[in-house]
């Protein structure tokens, strides 16, 4: 799949929950790849999402490498709420203490958020490997 030549990978969340997160599927074409944590998803009265406690709402992103201080070689989900988001970053972790609001990988569900993050976030770089940039499309179930 390409848009304007670029790899598009999509982020399909299947479920939510104010205390546990917001859970998806990361898949490149129909092929899913990955498991995803996010925080829940959180509207202020202005009808922006909340920074570093709320995901990102549904849409399509341009996601940007980026070397992180912190997560090191990653990627940044750009133009989210139209300059209202920053540093929204694909990075490691199992559980919502493990981010602010950015996007976590791992292989599979668990009772406590995602397990195996360093292979799911492995898997990502492996398919990510040769870009600087790519189309994220976030949907949900």
């Amino acid at each position: 799949m390409d848009i304007e030549r670029g790899k598009i990978l999509r982020l399909k969340r299947i479920a939510t929950s104010e205390e546990e997160g917001t859970f998806g599927v990361l898949l490149d074409g129909s092929v899913p790849f990955a498991v995803s944590l996010e925080p829940p998803f959180i509207v202020q009265p202005d009808g922006l999402t909340t920074p570093n406690i709320s995901c990102i709402p549904t849409g399509i992103y341009v996601c940007k490498r980026v070397n992180s201080p912190r997560f090191g070689d990653t990627f940044e989900v750009t133009d989210v709420e139209e300059g209202h988001r920053s540093h929204i970053l694909f990075h490691k972790g199992n559980s919502t203490k493990n981010t602010l609001g950015c996007i976590l990988i791992g292989e599979g569900f668990g009772s406590l958020g995602i397990e195996r993050s360093r292979q799911g976030f492995d898997e990502f770089k492996s398919k990510t490997s040769t870009l600087d940039q790519f189309i994220l499309q976030i949907t949900e179930e």
